[in-house]
């Protein structure tokens, strides 16, 4: 079938379904519509062959399909998928909100000679924008502005708080839902008896609205921090501004017109926070009426009577339990397990099912419990997996291709799983438009291990340059050993035409002082006079008497 032709034929069925159900009081839209076609070609109990083009009656079963599951008013399974739907059509993220033309677009834009007025008037409009809120802080003018940051500071913690309780709600009965289908996963008959109460599917629906919560909540405590730097820089810029007027009658208009200009930018950014908070405040109490059918299903008295004997365990408490029981590699060889100490972006790894142990869903006809990623984390195939305990880590890494058909199985029954556990690459056309940027984006761990390195001292034959010389002046010793100077004259020739055109010099000795010698002195050397007196030290008598001795050696003997 063409494609022009197929898509006639998939309108023409979802304008037949919304007739069908307004018949019966029922107002439906076209997205809602869609996705309930594609959710019940899907489920291959209702027998749609997907590789054939569908029949007239195959298109009278499949409206019928359709219109009798959104005409069931009691079914946890259709409020989720009207949760997920309206979600999807009504989330505003903060990229939303910014200017239709970017910044580093604008110059070009504005380079237009059509829009030359529109941009002064819009410099105008900031400038008294500015202006405005300048004379309001000095309490001189600006009537008629509302105080954005103080509105913003007394609503930004009333919506926190608001949603906080409703978050708490919806896990308690979250808890609840866990600690009877974990009871019933063990007792067949008490799950053949809950499985008219469609216990999972309110479990699935619960689940959702806390997962929306979570990034309704993530968004205004980002919300909260961009008030509090904005706040910041008010305060700045018109503490700027009062230090360049002070009690000056003129201002050049280059000094002050810019802060203007900043000031309204401001501006515009508190009323952008303020109608995102208004936002995501409409939409958390618009998802309330989508839980409807809990109370109807689940009385508080039939809840306490299933509950008789149970613990109920918060996620927190069941990641607790099994902290200590980790993998051990050494029982794996081929599979890759990643670890808080091993992985340094280990908190923003993207797990698969969102979270929840893959092992526990598959087995237990589809029981969500949150994995522990202390166990150990499974890479497997580029994508990431976590268990509750480590016996559902061991089954699960023997066989994960089993495992993983199971649970694409299980979300061709319940469509709700398909947003709900992130299943849109395996479902690709019931990817909401709010999640088609993340459909490519894959974050890879940032492994960490202790490594070391050894290489021998001299790992190549040496290139030492022996007759390298670095010093200058050694180079020119060798230089002038080289020209053998010895051996050489300069010469110098000038002619007529070179004559007293450039300075000549000539090199002389000076004359020195010199001295000569005509005769030498002379002398000569006589005999040294020796004389020797014996008995100088006495005898035995007491007169001394004593014998001279001349010893000089006569001069002809020297």
């Amino acid at each position: 079938m063409p494609p022009t032709q197929a898509e006639s034929v998939i309108k023409n069925i979802i304008r037949e379904i919304g007739q069908e159900c307004a018949g019966h009081g029922e107002i439906v839209s076209e997205t809602l519509a869609a996705f309930m076609v594609k959710a019940v070609v899907l489920d291959p109990s209702n027998g749609f062959n997907m590789d054939r083009p569908l029949m007239k009656s195959d298109v009278q079963k499949l409206v019928k399909l359709c219109v009798s599951r959104l005409l069931d008013s009691k079914n946890p399974s259709l409020d989720t998928i009207k949760m997920q739907v309206y979600f999807d059509m009504n989330y505003t993220s903060r990229a939303a909100l910014q200017s239709i033309f970017p910044q580093a677009e604008l110059g070009t834009f504005l380079t237009l000679s059509k829009k030359d007025k529109e941009r002064q008037l819009k410099e105008l409009t900031m400038i008294v924008t500015g202006i405005r809120l300048f004379n309001r802080d000095c309490g001189k003018g600006g009537e008629g502005i509302d105080d954005l940051p103080a509105i913003l500071r007394e609503a930004i913690p009333a919506t926190t708080q608001h949603i906080d309780s409703q978050l708490q709600t919806a896990q308690d009965q979250a808890y609840r839902y866990t600690a009877i289908l974990e009871k019933a996963a063990n007792n067949p008959f008490l799950s053949i008896e809950l499985q008219p109460y469609m216990l999972k599917e309110a479990l699935y629906n619960v689940r959702q609205y806390e997962v929306f919560l979570q990034i309704i909540l993530s968004d205004i405590i980002t919300c909260a921090q961009e008030v509090e730097m904005m706040i910041k820089q008010l305060g700045a810029q018109l503490e700027q501004l009062k230090m360049i007027v002070k009690s000056k009658t003129a201002v050049p208009t280059s000094q002050v017109f810019p802060i203007f200009i900043a000031l309204s930018n401001l501006w515009t950014s508190f009323q952008d926070e303020t109608v995102l908070i208004s936002v995501l405040s409409n939409l958390t109490t618009h998802l309330v009426p989508f839980l409807g059918a809990h109370e109807l299903l689940f009385p508080e008295k039939v809840i306490q009577n299933l509950l008789d004997g149970l613990t109920v365990k918060t996620d927190v408490c069941r990641v607790k339990e099994h902290l200590e029981d980790r993998v051990h590699l050494a029982d794996f060889r081929k599979q890759e397990w990643l670890f808080p100490e091993t992985t340094a972006n280990f908190d923003k790894l993207l797990i698969q099912y969102r979270g929840f142990c893959a092992y526990t869903f598959a087995t237990t006809d589809g029981l969500l419990l949150p994995g522990n990623p202390g166990i150990g984390i499974l890479k497997y195939k580029e994508k990431y997996y976590t268990f509750n305990t480590r016996d559902a880590a061991y089954l699960f890494a023997e066989n994960p291709e089993n495992y993983i058909d199971l649970i694409r199985e299980k979300a061709k029954k319940n469509a709700e799983l398909i947003q709900l556990l992130e299943l849109h690459q395996q479902f690709e056309t019931l990817i909401p438009y709010s999640h088609m940027k993340d459909v490519d984006k894959h974050i890879k761990p940032i492994t960490k291990s202790e490594s070391s390195t050894q290489t021998d001292t001299h790992i190549l034959p040496p290139t030492i340059v022996r007759s390298y010389e670095w010093n200058e002046w050694e180079l020119r010793r060798k230089a002038i050993k080289l020209a053998n100077l010895r051996q050489k004259a300069t010469h110098s020739v000038q002619t007529d035409l070179s004559h007293m055109r450039r300075e000549n010099c000539s090199q002389v000795y000076p004359p020195k002082d010199a001295g000569t010698q005509s005769k030498r002195e002379g002398s000569s050397q006589v005999p040294r006079p020796q004389i020797y007196i014996a008995g100088l030290r006495g005898g035995q008598g007491k007169v001394t008497s004593g014998v001279k001795v001349n010893l000089t050696r006569a001069v002809d003997e020297t």
